[in-house]
């Protein structure tokens, strides 16, 4: 079974060990002063920043196209047709219905697509645990059950100092967007699990407090001194991302995976101030292989 995803889904994994679990990864694009990039082909997270510090620019994102992703169905097809296609939310990306139509133009391959209905670190969970149970010789129908349990147990939550990138890139409403810029109030977001989209979830006047409430919403989940897988990705904030990552340690158990950037296209919505955290109880994840 070959296991195909995108960028957007941060994985984690050098090209070895994606190797070793027969995942793909399709790059996100970006488009910053009327130069196209693919995310880790011709652009590094490094490179994406240095150069969105030196423009009064916004950047502008696309999903993959649908040729690239059946070309890529076409040729996995001829050695084993079953292919699994876990991609970033419907709700905030297109990339989940260019897989889709790819899917249909391929009818040699046998291409099951998956809507995470999340992006980034809790994306990559869904998409590392399938390729795990798929070397472990799970079948599909055995798989998607596993996926939707992690999905229901995983939660992603972030906060940003300027609203600038998420009003360009309307994944938020451009009056509350607005109000809140004049306001300049830091929000506190999620992303919710029947469409996928961005949820407010609370809002600051600091960023410093924006980043304690995220633990706090945590705590209204789960009581402190719980075990919790987690993972911190930030845009390009390393500072507050090991502030947030210290504030959850002091409060829960955790199962920690790396912290470090998230996704340099998903950075591109969100602007590089961005700094967040998925996470989920352990006890969801001990069915992974």
């Amino acid at each position: 079974m070959h296991i195909v995803t995108d960028s957007g889904a941060d994985v984690g994994l050098d090209p070895k060990q994606l190797a070793e679990l027969n995942i793909t990864v399709v790059p996100l694009v970006v488009t910053l002063d009327d130069k196209t990039y693919q995310e880790g082909v011709d652009i590094t997270h490094r490179d994406f920043y240095e150069l969105l510090a030196a423009t009064d620019s916004l950047p502008t994102t696309s999903q993959p196209a649908v040729g690239t992703f059946a070309e890529l169905y076409r040729e996995f097809a001829v050695s084993d047709p079953e292919i699994l296609s876990i991609h970033i939310s419907s709700g905030l990306s297109g990339t989940y219905n260019s897989a889709m139509s790819a899917a249909q133009m391929v009818p040699e391959a046998q291409v099951t697509t998956v809507d995470t209905k999340t992006l980034s670190a809790a994306a990559g969970w869904q998409v590392k645990a399938a390729a795990r149970a798929a070397k472990a010789g799970w079948g599909v129908e055995e798989i998607l059950p596993l996926l939707g349990r992690i999905s229901d147990a995983s939660d992603s939550i972030y906060t940003l100092s300027d609203l600038t990138y998420l009003i360009h890139g309307g994944r938020i409403s451009h009056m509350k967007g607005l109000i809140a810029s004049v306001l300049d109030l830091k929000p506190i977001i999620g992303v919710e699990k029947v469409n996928g989209t961005y949820i407010q979830m609370g809002k600051t006047r600091r960023f410093e407090r924006a980043v304690e409430g995220l633990v706090d919403r945590i705590t209204k989940q789960y009581p402190a001194g719980s075990a919790l897988r987690t993972q911190v990705l930030y845009a390009n904030n390393p500072e507050f991302g090991a502030m947030l990552r210290d504030l959850i340690d002091e409060r829960f158990d955790c199962d920690w995976l790396p912290v470090g950037p998230m996704s340099l296209v998903l950075g591109a919505h969100t602007g590089p101030s961005m700094v967040g955290v998925a996470y989920g109880p352990q006890s969801a994840f001990e069915a992974i292989p």
